[in-house]
């Protein structure tokens, strides 16, 4: 299975001590050389950045398709733009992205997209977490990643 993925669902993980659990459920994560930058060398000193830096299922990739780029960069910016045009490339099976304009522009060609929430739903369906409901608090609490209060009760 090829996944791709966009800073959102690495920083929110790493953060509250969980980047394993995408181990965990795909193996290996390919991420574009602009989420790499993004997470591990400006967020160096982070929480999780050191944990991502040396994690052996991480795998950086440069995005061939400049043109491509630049033209998601017209409405994304560059993680996003370069996350999705990697996944394109691959022909991943799936991409991790949160964004909402990103995930809608993701699907247009046909891109199987999951975010944070959908990740947590499938370690839970896979016995991999007990509950989901404390991490998406720790998520909204630490990390201050927002979430909608019927998604919370999960």
């Amino acid at each position: 299975m090829i996944v791709v993925s966009n800073s959102s669902p690495l920083v929110a993980r790493s953060a509250i001590g969980e980047a394993g659990l995408l181990a965990n459920l795909y193996g290996r994560v390919v991420v574009p050389d602009a989420v790499w930058e993004e997470v591990v060398e400006q967020g160096s000193g982070k929480p999780g950045a050191a944990q991502l830096a040396a994690a052996t299922w991480l795998q950086r990739s440069s995005v061939a398709d400049a043109t491509l780029i630049s033209a998601l960069q017209e409405q994304l910016g560059r993680g996003e733009a370069e996350a999705i045009a990697l996944g394109l490339e691959l022909s991943a099976d799936l991409l991790l992205m949160d964004e909402r304009l990103g995930r809608r522009t993701a699907q247009r060609p046909g891109l199987r997209v999951v975010g944070v929430i959908g990740v947590l739903v499938e370690a839970k369906r896979r016995g991999q977490v007990a509950a989901i409901g404390p991490l998406i608090e720790r998520l909204r609490d630490e990390v201050g990643f927002r979430v909608s209060a019927a998604l919370a009760v999960c």
